[in-house]
C-alpha cells in the first residue's frame, strides 16, 4: 500500500483514505437511479443503463487511483445524459432521426477525439483559449439546463407538445434556436409531484446541515416516504428485468451505429459532446487538485492532472463502450478530500462500491421518479454557485456569458449557449480592443476565432439541430 500510494508522504493513512472513497461514493450514488432513469425515457434499456453506468464508475474511478494515484472519482455525467436523451428524443419523427445506438456512437467518437486533444495538448491549449467567464458560464447554464430536466420529470412544469423543448417525441423545431413553448404548472394532486417537493425539501435541509451524502439520504428518505404513502409498488424486488445477480447478457456492450452516424450527420453533436466535457473535467479537476494540496508544486500538479485527463478521456469511450453517455471526472470528488482523501486508494474504495452496487439493481428500481428528479434541481443549485464569478459588470464578458446561461435552457439545447457565447465574446472583444486604439485589453485566441467561424458554419450550412 505504501510503496503503490505513498500514504505517508501524503500525510494519510488507510482508514482515513476508506472513509474518504466511503464518502464520495454517498455523495455520487445518486448517479445510480437518475442515470437509467434519463437514459432509458430515451430508448435505451433501465437496467442495462443501470449495470453500464455501475461499471463505468467501478472500473474507471478505480483506474484513476492505479495509474494516477488520484482522489477523483468518474461516473456518467449530469447535463450530457440529459443532452443524450435530448438528442435522441427531440429528432423522433424527422427526417433522420437519431436512436440510442447513433447516440451512443456519437459519445465514442468524441472520447476518440477527446483522446486526441488530451495526448497532443491540444486541450491544454483550448482551455487557454476560451475566457474564464465563459468556463464559469457554461456550468451554470448546464445547471440551468439539468433544473428544467428535473421540474419536467417531477411533473411540476409540463411544456406544449408542439414545441421541440420537451415533449420532444413530436420534435418539431419552428425556427433557428428552436424553441417556442406553452409553459403549465403540475398539479399537487400528482404523486410524483407530491414525491418530488418532499425530496426538495429534505435533500435541501440535509445539505444545510452539511451532512455528508445529503442528496443520496434525501433520494433514499423521500423513497421511505413514498413507500409509506403507498406510492411505491415492490414489482422491482422480483421482477426478472431487475435481477438481484448481475445479469451482462442486458448490457449494451458497444451497442452502435456507425452507418447511421454516417447518415444522420451528428458533426455538431460529437463537438458539443467533447466541447463540454473539455470545460467540465478541467475544471473539477483543477478545483479538487488545489484543495487536496497537489498545486502546491505547480509543476508536479499539472502532471498528475494532465495523466489525470488522459484516465478521463479514455472513461468517455469507454462509457460509450459499456452501454452510457458521457462519463467524466464528479465535482462531488471534493467531498472526499474534505474527508481527508489524499491518494488514489481514495478513488480504488470508491470505485468497489459502485462494483458492489450492481448487486442492489432491484433496490434502485424502487426509487420514484419524483426523487430523482427532486436531486437533478438539486444539482441544478450546485451548479448555480459557479455565477459568482462572472464579471457581469464588465459587458464584453458578461453579455457572453449571459447568452451562454440563457440559451441553454431557454432553448433546450446546450450547443446554442456555448456556441452564442463564443461567438459574441469574439466580436465584442474585437471592438473593444478597437476602441481602446489596439490596446488588447481583451484577450481574443486564434483558436477562438477558428470556434467562431467553425459555430457560422454550423448555423449556416447544417442549422441549429445539425
Amino acid at each position: 500500500m505504501e510503496r503503490l500510494f505513498k500514504l505517508k508522504a501524503s500525510g494519510s493513512n488507510i482508514r482515513t483514505e476508506i472513509v474518504a472513497g466511503l464518502t464520495t461514493f454517498m455523495t455520487m450514488a445518486y448517479i445510480l437511479a437518475i442515470n437509467p432513469n434519463i437514459l432509458s425515457g430515451a430508448g435505451l434499456d433501465w437496467y442495462g443503463v443501470f449495470l453500464a453506468t455501475a461499471l463505468a464508475a467501478g472500473i474507471f474511478t478505480a483506474a484513476m487511483g492505479l495509474f494516477v494515484n488520484f482522489p477523483v472519482a468518474l461516473a456518467p455525467g449530469m447535463g450530457l445524459n440529459a443532452y443524450f436523451a435530448t438528442v435522441v428524443l427531440s429528432s423522433q419523427g424527422g427526417k433522420h432521426p437519431i436512436t440510442p445506438e447513433i447516440g451512443l456512437t456519437a459519445v465514442f467518437i468524441s472520447g476518440i477525439i477527446f483522446i486526441i486533444l488530451t495526448v497532443t495538448k491540444v486541450r491544454q491549449m483550448l482551455l487557454v483559449a476560451v475566457p474564464d467567464s465563459l468556463k464559469n458560464a457554461i456550468t451554470v447554464g448546464i445547471g440551468l439546463f439539468i433544473t428544467i430536466i428535473g421540474l419536467k420529470n417531477s411533473g411540476i412544469m409540463t411544456i406544449a407538445t408542439e414545441t421541440a423543448v420537451t415533449e420532444v417525441t413530436k420534435g418539431k423545431f419552428t425556427d433557428l434556436l428552436g424553441f417556442e413553448s406553452v409553459i403549465h404548472m403540475g398539479s399537487l394532486e400528482s404523486h410524483d409531484v407530491q414525491i418530488t417537493l418532499i425530496a426538495l425539501a429534505l435533500i435541501a435541509i440535509f445539505m444545510v446541515l452539511r451532512v455528508r451524502g445529503g442528496i443520496l439520504i434525501g433520494i433514499l428518505a423521500s423513497t421511505l416516504v413514498s413507500i409509506i404513502l403507498g406510492y411505491t409498488k415492490f414489482d422491482s424486488l422480483n421482477d426478472p428485468a431487475t435481477p438481484w445477480v448481475p445479469n451482462f447478457s442486458k448490457l449494451n456492450f458497444a451497442h452502435f451505429d456507425w452507418n447511421g452516424v454516417i447518415h444522420t450527420g451528428l458533426i455538431s453533436i460529437i463537438l458539443t459532446f467533447t466541447f463540454v466535457e473539455l470545460f467540465d473535467t478541467f475544471g473539477t479537476l483543477v478545483g479538487t487538485a488545489t484543495r487536496a494540496g497537489f498545486m502546491k508544486n505547480v509543476e508536479e500538479g499539472r502532471k498528475r492532472v494532465g495523466k489525470a485527463m488522459i484516465v478521463d478521456a479514455v472513461a468517455v469511450s469507454g462509457g460509450a463502450l459499456l452501454g452510457t453517455s458521457t462519463t467524466t471526472v464528479f465535482v462531488e470528488s471534493a467531498a472526499g478530500v474534505a474527508e481527508g482523501g489524499r491518494t488514489g486508494l481514495t478513488a480504488i474504495s470508491t470505485g468497489v462500491c459502485f462494483l458492489l452496487a450492481l448487486f442492489l439493481a432491484p433496490v434502485v428500481a424502487l426509487i420514484p421518479s419524483g426523487a430523482t428528479a427532486a436531486a437533478l434541481i438539486i444539482v441544478g443549485v450546485l451548479m448555480m454557485q459557479a455565477v459568482k464569478d462572472i464579471d457581469f459588470n464588465d459587458l464584453v464578458y458578461g453579455i457572453p456569458a449571459f447568452f451562454t446561461v440563457a440559451f441553454m435552457p431557454f432553448t433546450y439545447n446546450i450547443a446554442n449557449g456555448i456556441s452564442f457565447g463564443i461567438l459574441s465574446y469574439v466580436i465584442l472583444a474585437t471592438v473593444a480592443n478597437l476602441r481602446e486604439k489596439g490596446e488588447n485589453k481583451y484577450k481574443v485566441h486564434w483558436l477562438m476565432w477558428i470556434l467562431a467561424v467553425l459555430i457560422i458554419a454550423r448555423y449556416v450550412f447544417i442549422g441549429s439541430q445539425g
